[in-house]
This record gives structure tokens, C-alpha cells and sequence, in this order.
């Protein structure tokens, strides 16, 4: 007997890149509150059935949208956990001020959480929603750890540092001040951080 063939059309990746290409660009040129998903698969050049059937809310596509963003940032360990942490946070809160500003102008108040502060009510409102947020930082947590943990093996941190404890400083203080304080996130203070941070942790 030959195998049974699935149901549907297999998912192709030409369409999701197009589909979050062009949801990336409408997002940053219109900001959440103008985004539309039925724009984006016309700027996709793909039905809006097979733009629904993958992401079923603006806020599922625009969840995709972040997380394409996030891995396209390398997480790799060096030998040097200050640098490597630096280039990464950097990296993330550069991501962070582009999201913020999308569909805003440039001289609008950068101590706005914008789009970033959208997803956050999202994930809050909706239980769906939430899972796929979680999911994104799963994965992209679990590649920073991963770098931590090399740290620790290789002597640079102290064999009884928790990684995830660790890196729950780092990004908990970035969405702090992005979300709640509105002060800078600039390469000065994301270095005192890392520091700080590093302290009580280095070998």
C-alpha cells in the first residue's frame, strides 16, 4: 500500500517570506493601528485565505513578523561573555527602537513603547496570542542560554550561575525601561548592564 497523502497543500516558503516581507515593510510604514492583513497579502501576491490559514489575527502575523526579525540576530559565544552579551542586547534593543517607531514619525516622543507595548496587550488579551509570544522567546531564549552555559563551561562564569536567572536580569531590565520607565536604551547603558550583571557572576 502506498503511504497516505496529507490533507491540503503543503506549506510553502516562498509564500511565507513574501507574506512576511511585505507585513514587515506595511508594519513599519503604518505602525499596529493602521496595519492591515488583507493589504499584506495583496502586497504578497497570495490569497488572503492562505494568509489567514497561517496566521488567523493581524497580531499571529505580526508575532511572525518579530520573531523572523529575532532570527535573523546570531547568538554565538566567542570566548568573551561581556562582548557576546553586548552584541546581542545591542542587537535586540536596536530591533526594540525600530518597533517602537513603526508608523510613527521620526521627531514623534521616543519614550513611547509603540508597537512593542501592542504585542505585550496582545499576548495579554488573547491566550493564543500568548502562546506564540512565549514560543518566540522560548527559542530565542534558549539559544542565549545555550551561550551562557558555554560561558560557565569554559570558566568565565561561576560554575553555580543560573543561566536563566542571569539572562532574566538582562532582558528584564530592557523591557522595564521600554515599557514601563521610557529611559534611554543606548550601547552605554546596555555595557553598565552587562557589567552589572556580570558582577557577581564571573569566575
Amino acid at each position: 500500500m502506498g503511504l497516505a497523502r496529507g490533507r491540503g497543500r503543503p506549506r510553502s516558503e516562498a509564500a511565507d517570506g513574501r507574506i512576511l516581507e511585505a507585513a514587515l515593510e506595511l508594519l513599519l510604514d503604518r505602525g499596529y493601528d493602521r496595519f492591515s492583513v488583507d493589504e499584506v497579502a495583496v502586497r504578497a501576491g497570495v490569497a488572503k485565505t492562505t494568509l489567514y490559514r497561517r496566521w488567523p489575527t493581524k497580531d499571529h502575523l505580526i508575532v511572525a513578523v518579530v520573531a523572523r526579525r529575532q532570527d535573523a540576530v546570531p547568538v554565538e559565544y566567542s570566548g568573551d561573555v561581556r562582548a557576546d552579551l553586548n552584541r546581542y542586547l545591542g542587537a535586540i534593543v536596536a530591533g526594540l527602537h525600530q518597533m517602537r517607531q513603526a508608523g510613527r514619525p521620526t521627531t514623534a516622543d521616543d519614550t513611547s513603547a509603540g508597537l512593542v507595548a501592542e504585542v505585550a496587550a496582545a499576548a495579554a488579551r488573547h491566550a493564543d496570542v500568548g502562546v506564540a509570544v512565549r514560543a518566540m522567546f522560548h527559542h530565542r531564549n534558549a539559544l542565549v542560554l545555550t551561550l551562557l552555559e558555554r560561558a560557565r563551561a569554559s570558566g568565565e562564569l561561576h560554575a553555580d550561575v543560573e543561566p536563566e536567572v542571569l539572562f532574566d536580569q538582562l532582558a528584564g531590565a530592557l523591557y522595564y525601561r521600554l515599557l514601563i520607565t521610557g529611559r534611554p536604551l543606548d550601547a552605554a547603558y546596555i555595557d553598565r548592564l552587562v557589567i552589572s550583571a556580570l558582577r557577581g557572576a564571573s569566575a
